[in-house]
């Protein structure tokens, strides 16, 4: 009689473990594959990413939706709109994403893939994201789309993936505010046309860190309508370097302000730290920052034009009576070489001079195919400021030894916002299972075998 009671007991106790089991395994997470996406690499999967995006929003699977490992997806132009009942939504990508070729387009020429008015988006994974590029350099002239847009997109975090191949830029924020972006790669050729790894407009309080860029144009491009921005550790090159503008085009009023560029590395790129403005813009470009800048063999290391003409800046005859105003900028701890004879070069306007420019513990030489070792010069026109142990020196800058002691510093510019701060703490990974077509967490593998040698030694 205890034999059976002590078996029914056993019974219970391992009932009981599978239900509990089954409770902490279970996944609310949705998998495109669930909503018909084939993930072969040719069938169009874009109408089974919508469906899956409409659950998600509409707050099916916890706000938690999966692009599974191993598969590649061929989508057609999308946008995933909000606003969502979910909050946070996290869209994780695992497998790949490829764009169809231009002559198989369908649809929106402006973008590729489009999230617009979410709250509380997270995009994270190890997957990749192909925009097929190729196939639309050749026309240079004509609506080529960007790979992935955020509009309206506020408390977004954008971490972990691989972007290769747009046609035009890879990523853009617009309007979107309280932004994290990190750890991600972009890769283009440099022969690449406009194709730009990050461009920033109309967007505040937006942190880049940790990623590794190459492509044909400015790794980082921060255009008007923008305010704190802070970027740091990034690689960049080949491309154009990282940039404020251009501003000011066919007269428009720019603003740009408070922003810092801090311990990045430009390699073999056309420029390092650049500001364009169009002549005849007005507005501004102030409180900014390039602090802890390595340069090796950067054509121009530091580049001030407020002559930018599309590139043809030297083909201004004449100077407007309007230039968007370049103030307060501080450039500190450069050190490197410089593929032309130039370290730095202000070009700025006789009508709105650049004022306020700092200059310090700047050491800039010529390259190996200039001449290793040899100081490489700089020019300026039209800039006022302050430089102390600058190399090259510029005569329109004047030389202080206690630069900036009773001035506020600017670099003060690159402490990062409030609003931002508590967020670029890593998040933990999801606490759901992946599909069968993923990966699973480690974490689950601990826990659940911690699980069952418990139950088995119970019963034991």
């Amino acid at each position: 009689m205890v034999y059976m009671k002590f078996d029914k007991k056993k019974a219970w106790i391992l009932n009981f473990s599978v239900f509990i089991l089954q409770i902490f395994i279970s996944s609310t997470a949705l998998d495109v594959t669930q909503y018909g996406a084939i993930g072969d690499g040719a069938t169009d999967d874009s109408q089974a990413f919508l469906k899956a995006w409409e659950a998600v929003c509409s707050g099916t699977g916890d706000g938690q939706l999966i692009v599974p490992a191993g598969m590649t997806f061929m989508l057609q132009p999308l946008k995933f709109q909000g606003s969502c009942k979910s909050a946070p939504i996290l869209v994780q990508i695992l497998g790949n994403l490829v764009a169809s070729s231009r002559g198989r387009w369908k649809g929106d020429k402006d973008q590729w893939i489009l999230f617009t008015d979410i709250e509380g988006l997270v995009v994270e994974g190890n997957g990749e994201i192909n925009g097929q590029g190729s196939s639309w350099w050749e026309h240079k002239g004509s609506s080529r789309p960007t790979a992935l847009k955020f509009k309206s997109c506020n408390n977004l975090r954008l971490r972990g993936l691989t972007h290769v191949d747009s046609p035009m830029a890879h990523i853009h924020l617009n309007e979107c505010n309280d932004v994290s972006i990190s750890s991600l790669r972009i890769n283009a050729p440099e022969s690449s046309p406009n194709t730009d790894g990050i461009d920033i407009a109309s967007s505040s309080n937006v942190i880049i860190q940790d990623c590794i860029i190459a492509t044909g144009d400015d790794c980082i491009a921060i255009n008007s309508g923008t305010s704190n921005i802070r970027i740091s550790g990034i690689d960049c090159g080949p491309g154009h370097g990282i940039s404020i503008g251009s501003l000011g085009k066919d007269g428009e009023i720019a603003s740009v302000e408070n922003v810092c560029v801090q311990n990045c590395n430009f390699r073999g790129t056309t420029n390092g730290a650049r500001i364009k403005t169009w002549p005849g813009g007005s507005g501004y470009a102030r409180m900014i920052t390039f602090h802890g800048i390595t340069l090796d063999n950067v054509e121009n290391p530091i580049i001030i034009d407020q002559h930018y003409n599309n590139g043809d800046s030297d083909k201004i005859t004449h100077d407007k009576s309007s230039a968007v105003q370049v103030s307060k900028v501080v450039y500190s701890n450069f050190v490197g070489t410089s593929k032309s004879q130039y370290g730095v070069d202000f070009r700025c306007s006789d009508s709105v001079p650049c004022s306020e420019i700092f200059m310090r513990d700047v050491k800039i030489e010529t390259a190996a195919s200039l001449g290793s070792g040899q100081v490489a010069q700089g020019q300026c026109l039209n800039v006022r400021g302050v430089s102390t142990l600058a190399v090259p020196g510029l005569e329109c800058l004047a030389l202080s030894t206690d630069m900036l002691l009773s001035a506020e510093l600017p670099e003060q510019t690159c402490s990062f916002p409030q609003s931002v701060q508590p967020n670029t703490v890593p998040m933990q990974d999801p606490s759901w299972v992946y599909g069968s077509r993923g990966s699973r967490l480690g974490v689950y593998s601990v826990v659940l075998t911690s699980f069952i040698s418990l139950v088995m030694h119970v019963l034991g």
